[in-house]
C-alpha cells in the first residue's frame, strides 16, 4: 500500500473520485493504486508529485522526505496549491 499518497489525499480533504477524475482514471483504478493492487503508471505518479509539491520517492515511500529535489521545484511550471483547489471544485 502507498500509505503516503492516501495521507496527502486525506490532509488535502479530497475524495478518490475527485483525484480519479482529476488523474483522467476511473475511481477504481486510483484506489487500487492507493491500495497498492496494481502498479502505479509514471504519468500518474508524476502528476500526483506536481500537484502535491512532492517527490516521486515521498509517493512510492522511499523516502520520508516531503519535499521534491530544488531543481524539480524550479521546473514545475504551474504552483500546487491552486490546482489542489481546482479539484476540490470538480
Amino acid at each position: 500500500m502507498y500509505r503516503h499518497i492516501r495521507d496527502l489525499r486525506e490532509d488535502n480533504d479530497l475524495k478518490q473520485w475527485q483525484l480519479a477524475r482529476y488523474l483522467r482514471c476511473s475511481q477504481r483504478s486510483y484506489s487500487d493504486y492507493e491500495n497498492g493492487r496494481t502498479s502505479i503508471p509514471p504519468r500518474i505518479l508524476i502528476e500526483l508529485s506536481r500537484l502535491y509539491g512532492t517527490s516521486v520517492d515521498y509517493l512510492l515511500g522511499l523516502t520520508n522526505q516531503k519535499e521534491p529535489h530544488p531543481r524539480c521545484l524550479e521546473e514545475q511550471q504551474k504552483p500546487w496549491k491552486p490546482v489542489l483547489s481546482s479539484v476540490k471544485d470538480q
